[in-house]
């Protein structure tokens, strides 16, 4: 057998273990159900439920074509190679190549196995200790996760900004959306800290500050995640909007306590109460959710109080002086250009965090 199709037999066989261990076929009968729902006309009578679950459609067909294109390809190569032409050996050695690349790619979707890993993400982005410099690291990590989320063709969209008069942001919250979004992000979850020579300093000096992001798997659909009415504390306040303080203030900002946690959320977006009741919801559910998996329970019921996301659990340093490396402190991964990372590139962070997750399970 000539070694380009013992290749291409080898990878075939690669690629169907692969799809076992992912479950492919269990995706395609779910996608299958999903597309009699979408299709059925009385689906329309409920339009935010409609939206749902054609955004659920869509966003599995487009994590099961890919392993499908690949196996075509891949067996009409292979049929190819069988009749012996050796004019075609050079033409396909190099698509060979590329769809062993290909396969490298989606083989880290094996990690993805979490039972939210294939959800969106709620991100919130808090300054922490540190002054200004704490609000402008803040906002360099909300700028680092959008670069990110363009890089991944996620899409975003802003819940909620609360800007510093003199620099950076107090709070930021994103949701961004994609494939495996939660499963890509969810690493970024803890303290992260950041050691350079302040610019907002007179002297100078250097100065370490922190910053607190939470990656929630975002619950789009109630049922996921049940609130009893009897559990939670909703107050309505004056928020301002544009203009300043006290210029169009409205009663529309929500804050709602889940009574059992501890856990608050407060939305005051320049938007209706009922809108913002809403969104408070969604997050509180993607809070909850987060907090049950760090505490390994099996309902929101069996819930400690206490915050998702402590502010003791430091997770990575970003040190721009006296030299420059951010590393994180639990995989010890490493990248010494600290531009690079701030610019998005945290796949290297990710993969590491992935990896070492998977050899622990």
């Amino acid at each position: 057998m000539q070694p380009l199709l013992k290749k291409v037999r080898e990878l075939m066989g690669e690629v169907d273990s692969a799809s076992r261990t992912i479950d492919l076929a269990a995706k395609k009968r779910q996608l299958a159900a999903l597309e009699i729902e979408v299709n059925a006309p009385e689906i329309w009578n409920d339009p935010a439920r409609a939206t749902l679950k054609n955004q659920q459609f869509s966003k599995l067909k487009n994590s099961i074509e890919p392993w499908e294109t690949l196996a075509v390809q891949l067996h009409d190569i292979g049929e190819l190679l069988e009749m012996g032409d050796d004019e075609l050996l050079e033409e396909f050695r190099g698509q060979i190549d590329a769809l062993e690349q290909q396969f490298s790619e989606l083989q880290k979707e094996i990690h993805f196995s979490g039972p939210y890993d294939n959800h969106d993400v709620v991100l919130r982005i808090s300054a922490g200790v540190g002054g200004l410099d704490a609000q402008d690291f803040a906002a360099m990590l909300e700028r680092m996760y959008l670069r990110y989320a363009e890089q991944q063709l996620f899409s975003s969209t802003t819940i909620e900004r609360s800007t510093s008069d003199e620099a950076g942001i107090k709070t930021s919250v994103i949701t961004l959306s994609g494939p495996y979004a939660y499963g890509k992000l969810k690493s970024e979850h803890g303290v992260h800290r950041l050691v350079r020579l302040s610019p907002f300093n007179s002297d100078n000096l250097r100065q370490t500050s922190f910053a607190l992001v939470e990656i929630l798997p975002q619950i789009d659909e109630p049922d996921e995640v049940k609130l009893e009415d009897s559990e939670l504390k909703i107050d309505v306040y004056r928020a301002g909007g544009h203009g300043g303080q006290s210029v169009n203030t409205t009663d529309s900002a929500v804050r709602v306590t889940h009574l059992p946690t501890g856990i608050v959320v407060a939305i005051q977006n320049e938007r209706s109460q009922l809108q913002n009741k809403e969104t408070a919801l969604k997050i509180l559910r993607s809070k909850l959710t987060q907090l049950r998996l760090e505490q390994h329970a099996d309902s929101i019921s069996e819930l400690q109080a206490g915050e998702s996301a402590s502010w003791g659990a430091q997770i990575r340093n970003y040190v721009l002086h006296p030299y420059s490396l951010v590393k994180d402190t639990r995989t010890k991964h490493e990248d010494r250009d600290t531009q690079k990372v701030l610019d998005g590139k945290i796949d290297g962070f990710i993969d590491a965090y992935l990896t070492q997750q998977a050899e622990k399970n």
